[in-house]
């Protein structure tokens, strides 16, 4: 997402490469282009057009310091006026209440069942709510196995009735069940339709009205671009929901929606998803996604997936490990498993500074990592322990066992040694343990 745009704006900020001050010739040109960025991006032109005008106001009534190029100013306010066009700061997300309820709404095929089971495991886990998960949806019975099986997938119960064809006294009554055995968060997924309706519109009007949630969420698929704004406001102006969440943000989408929706309909974007991992939520920040729009990265969500994922004691362990070269196969694996939580790895890599373009044209495949679980599962708990062991003949019987070709389990034990030698020689864990120790929580 974004990467066609943030070219477009790379290339218009070059428009003022080399001119040693700003002037209404040289703002007036990239300010054209910045234009026509967003709007290729899917961006309303009349939002596009507020949006550069900000942007040419702030630019000619700023005075350049000496250590600031023209460019690099620019930048800066087309970065604010970025996060201001998406909500300037990340939106309150109330859940006080015992039960608190959440209630989804959206079109069909905007990814709301999905996201309703990775709200639920993202509240368990991280706010530590025991969630129940409701299936509203009396129309497909599909979509009612569907939240079925996410919730066994995330051990999270679902409280449905297939034989009644009133999603209104479902949801009474799954509330009245939450309140009776403990729960203290609901979460409602009602139906879609492929259209806007007023039925579908009535229903969801009347469910609000019978459970009166604590936030109501508007769930679109940011593929759909201005539809996806235009879904939006028709939505707001019967249910006056609390927030947007954006889902498909992995696919092939401009950006649009994200850059124009809280502008029009003067609600925040709350969440953000990708994909159909149920960790794939995140909280939506718009400084944080002004600032990968401009190629910047985001480092702070970087630090904070890091630090999710960071145990104190195993990394002493492992330090101390490494300082007596006893590094292991176990050791790796489990380092493995602990990046793969963070999420994708061509997402992480775009969080770095500098790191996103360089990335963006290669082809980083997360299956390679399964690979590479497969050699190391393939082989005897003495070999994990002793890297040292692993001859000619074993090697082979490791590509049989995982699959694998002789060069790439070949390839893969001489960069594991490569690892283990330089960890030995620069101690780099050792360091990068200390340094994570050292961060400040981020909350």
């Amino acid at each position: 997402m974004f990467e066609s745009l943030s070219d477009r704006l790379e290339g218009a900020f070059k428009q003022l490469k080399g001119q040693g001050r700003i002037t209404e010739i040289n703002v007036a040109t990239t300010v054209k282009e910045i234009r026509r960025a967003l709007v290729d991006a899917d961006v309303n032109y009349k939002i596009a057009k507020a949006f550069t005008d900000r942007v040419k106001e702030k630019a000619l009534g700023e005075k350049v310091l000496q250590a600031v190029s023209p460019g690099q100013l620019m930048v800066k306010i087309v970065q604010d006026q970025l996060s201001e066009l998406m909500g300037g700061t990340a939106a309150d997300f109330n859940i006080t209440g015992s039960p608190a309820v959440v209630l989804l709404s959206g079109l069909q095929g905007s990814g709301k069942t999905t996201f309703a089971a990775k709200l639920a495991n993202y509240l368990k886990n991280k706010k530590s709510r025991k969630v129940l998960l409701v299936a509203a949806d009396v129309y497909r019975p599909a979509a009612i196995d569907q939240l079925h099986v996410l919730g066994e997938q995330i051990q999270v119960e679902v409280f449905s009735d297939k034989e009644s064809k009133d999603p209104v006294d479902i949801a009474k009554r799954a509330l009245k069940y939450a309140r009776g055995n403990g729960f203290n968060l609901v979460i409602v997924d009602t139906a879609g339709r492929l259209a806007i309706d007023e039925k579908l519109m009535d229903e969801i009007s009347s469910i609000k009205k019978a459970v009166t949630p604590n936030e109501t969420l508007f769930v679109v698929d940011a593929m759909t671009g201005q539809d996806a704004v235009n879904t939006a406001r028709a939505f707001n102006e019967r249910l006056d929901f609390d927030g947007v969440v954006l889902t498909k943000l992995d696919g092939d989408t401009r950006g649009g929606a994200a850059l124009s929706i809280k502008y029009t309909v003067g609600k925040p974007i709350k969440f953000v998803s990708r994909g159909e991992k149920l960790d794939t939520i995140d909280i939506f920040h718009p400084d944080r996604m002004a600032q990968r729009i401009l190629g910047m990265g985001d480092i702070v969500s970087f630090v904070e997936k890091a630090q999710e994922q960071y145990d104190e004691e195993k990394a002493r362990k492992l330090q101390k490990k490494i300082r007596k070269n006893k590094f292991d196969f176990n050791d790796f694996l489990d380092q493995l498993k602990q990046i793969k939580k963070m999420g994708n790895i061509k997402d992480l890599l775009g969080m770095i500074p500098g790191v996103g373009k360089q990335v963006k044209d290669l082809d980083i495949d997360d299956k390679q990592f399964s690979k590479i679980e497969a050699i190391i599962l393939s082989m005897t708990p003495e070999e994990r322990e002793n890297p040292d062991l692993l001859n000619g003949s074993r090697r082979k019987r490791l590509a049989t066992g995982s699959g694998n070709t002789i060069t790439e389990v070949n390839q893969f034990i001489k960069q594991f040694d490569q690892m283990r030698k330089m960890m030995k020689n620069m101690n780099k864990m050792g360091s990068m343990g200390k340094a994570m120790k050292g961060m400040p929580r981020l909350k």
